[in-house]
């Protein structure tokens, strides 16, 4: 596939789903604030269409459009796909993993927690790059969908604790902002879980979504129980689940022009890879 430039997008009301929960937001987060990119396997009216965005891949269109060579930029990301591009996707990489995932739509008001003493809960702004820029390690897939902590921090869709010293201790952002939802993560530095920021974090965000007009939702894997049982208890209720999957490195064979013969199925069993995954926890 070839990446398309913003004034090469087709009408992309057939292609994807407008105004729904979880990662279902990432085309209009993508084509809003200009993080991602799109991916056709032509300018001149496209069959298929993708659009990527930290580590996710939305892919819709005909597969037989598709060839395993022009999937390789997606090597370990989480595509959603219909499961008529299974056979293209094994042909392409040398695995790849169904995960199954569960979206949560904010329903119920829930009263955030009392924070400890000297760490307060506010919005971010610009003024809180450098702060940003100096958050815990392995937190960087926090922001990679905004394409950098600066982005996130004036982006307005961020809420952090800050504890006395003015260090970031915990973030709930929108990663993907839609126009009817915006799907939340959430991550709080080692030393300071177990603590309520998450919770906090997430109540304050929610309430800025609900400001702006939209209704946050909540995407996680269905064994990651803490994720889950944090959204519950920050008031989001199971819209719906479905099943995304998880990319291999590109198989050697894969080039353009493969024969159909390549094509292959899910592996038996395979460990997913590593990527930046938006995964709330």
């Amino acid at each position: 596939m070839i990446p398309l430039q913003r004034h090469e997008l087709p009408a992309l009301s057939r292609w994807f789903t407008a105004a729904a929960p979880g990662t279902a937001a990432l085309p209009e987060h993508v084509l809003t604030h200009g993080a991602g990119q799109w991916w056709a396997d032509r300018t001149d009216a496209p069959r298929a269409l993708a659009v990527s965005c930290a580590g996710h891949v939305l892919l819709r269109g005909d597969p037989l459009a598709v060839s395993p060579g022009g999937l390789a930029q997606f090597a370990a990301h989480h595509v959603d796909a219909p499961a008529r591009f299974l056979p293209v996707l094994g042909a392409a990489f040398d695995r790849i993993v169904p995960a199954e995932r569960m979206v949560y739509v904010h329903r119920e008001h829930v009263d955030a927690p009392r924070t400890p003493r000297g760490v307060r809960v506010r919005r971010v702004s610009g003024d809180d790059a450098l702060a940003f820029a100096a958050l815990w390690a392995d937190s960087g897939w926090l922001h990679a969908s905004w394409g950098g902590g600066s982005a996130l921090a004036a982006s307005g869709h961020a809420v952090a604790a800050f504890d006395r010293s003015g260090r970031v201790v915990s973030v709930a952002c929108s990663y993907f902002a839609g126009e009817a939802y915006e799907d939340v993560a959430v991550a709080t530095a080692p030393e300071h879980r177990r603590k309520g920021l998450a919770h906090a974090c997430v109540a304050a965000l929610t309430a800025d979504a609900a400001a702006r007009g939209r209704t946050a939702s909540w995407s996680c894997g269905r064994d990651n129980r803490p994720s889950r049982l944090l959204a519950w208890t920050a008031g989001f209720r199971l819209e719906r689940e479905y099943t995304h999957y998880a990319t291999g490195t590109p198989r050697a064979a894969a080039v353009p022009g493969a024969p159909p013969a390549a094509h292959a199925g899910l592996p038996a069993a395979a460990a997913p890879p590593t990527t930046s995954a938006k995964t709330p926890a």
